[in-house]
């Protein structure tokens, strides 16, 4: 049998939702608990295994109590061994104790779950010394050791154990501060090399800066989208430096790594979580705006976990415009833009082919993919 091993961090994007851009930190997962945030990664874990069910009988996955593993190698029926007993409320300890046991013990591969912090922590135990792969599940992930989505991981995982041909690649660890990040700065920084199965298509791309020199363009498509706003419509205004343009260009405040709400060019509510676009929308009609991730061409599910499938349930596909520096696209060399609310039926529902604002009066067609 092929020992593999499974670490979950349980509280990974339990913040997205409830605007709070991440979990570090007791406090910080306290105000997300009171906010009524729920537990993502332990289900992010089982889509992931679900790949792994057609060579079950082959794989030992050494693992850590609760939900921290244990709970999802039970609920799938895989052979499992408890190889660490977490805390109750688990903290980067649990992750670094485990996977130093993991490598003790020979694991052919550490499948983790979690965000940028998770990995940082992966990193610390073990280095390159052996293979890992993320299962993406934080607010926040720059870092291109995670498969696109848990499904297309848990594929790529698949095929890392049972073909023996499939290389691995030391990839980028990277973090950034969260503190500064909920006061709208980017503090990235790179924490050492992970050595993942490598399979570029099933794997995300490190996170990509805006230019400097793309305001021009910015300008321009805010200008556009300002010319056609419509009276009494609440315009959702998502994260990014392109879709802040369209805010500066109004004299508005905005919240850079948040979403805003405005109507009729006036503030209605800044820095909103899921919550607080479900009862101010109600219902009422209201449009998206919002700009993919660079580098990693996420539209959605990356940093904007307050743009749930429920909300945009309610929006509705023809009521979501994307806008984008044409350089973004091209960047892309063709891959579709991803969308992952974590609901399958969602994503498919919004997968298509989309227009893309990409100048004043300039527009192209481009297509959108669910990550399954």
């Amino acid at each position: 049998m092929k020992n593999i091993g499974l670490i979950i961090n349980p509280v990974a994007g339990m913040g997205g939702r409830v605007g709070l851009k991440g979990t570090d930190g007791r406090e910080v997962l306290d105000m997300a608990i009171e906010l009524g945030a729920v537990k993502e990664a332990p289900s992010k874990a089982v889509k992931a295994l679900e790949k792994l069910v057609p060579i079950k009988e082959e794989l030992l996955i050494l693992t850590s109590s609760f939900d921290m593993g244990e709970n999802q190698c039970k609920a799938l029926d895989f052979n499992y061994e408890i190889v660490h007993k977490a805390n109750s409320i688990t903290d980067f300890s649990d992750t670094l104790k485990s996977a130093k046991i993991m490598e003790e013990r020979g694991v052919e591969l550490i499948i983790f779950v979690g965000g940028d912090g998770t990995a940082r922590n992966i990193y610390e135990a073990v280095e390159d010394r052996v293979t890992a792969l993320g299962i993406p599940a934080g607010v926040k992930i720059h870092s291109p050791v995670y498969g696109n989505t848990p499904e297309l991981a848990g594929k790529l995982a698949l095929m890392y154990l049972s073909n023996g041909s499939l290389h691995t690649k030391e990839e980028e660890v990277i973090d950034i501060d969260e503190e500064a990040f909920r006061n709208n700065q980017v503090k990235t920084q790179l924490f050492g090399y992970l050595k993942v199965p490598y399979k570029k298509e099933l794997l995300q791309n490190k996170k990509a800066p805006t230019p400097l020199g793309e305001e021009v363009s910015q300008r321009a498509i805010a200008l556009d989208i300002i010319d056609n706003m419509k009276k009494e419509i609440y315009y959702l205004i998502g994260p990014g430096t392109t879709t802040r343009a369209i805010m500066d260009e109004l004299n508005l405040p905005n919240t850079l790594l948040g979403v805003d709400i405005i109507k009729d060019k006036t503030i209605i509510k800044l820095d909103c979580n899921e919550r607080d676009i479900l009862d101010i929308l109600d219902d009422k009609k209201g449009k998206l705006i919002i700009t993919p991730t660079g580098g990693q061409g996420y539209l959605l599910g990356r940093g904007n976990q307050q743009i749930s499938y429920r909300v945009l349930e309610k929006l509705g596909k023809d009521n979501i415009l994307i806008i984008s520096p044409n350089s973004k696209i091209v960047d892309l060399k063709g891959r579709p833009l991803l969308i992952y609310t974590g609901d399958e039926v969602t994503d498919k529902n919004l997968a298509g082919y989309y227009r893309i604002k990409v100048g004043y009066g300039m527009d192209i067609i481009y297509k959108v993919s669910g990550g399954y």
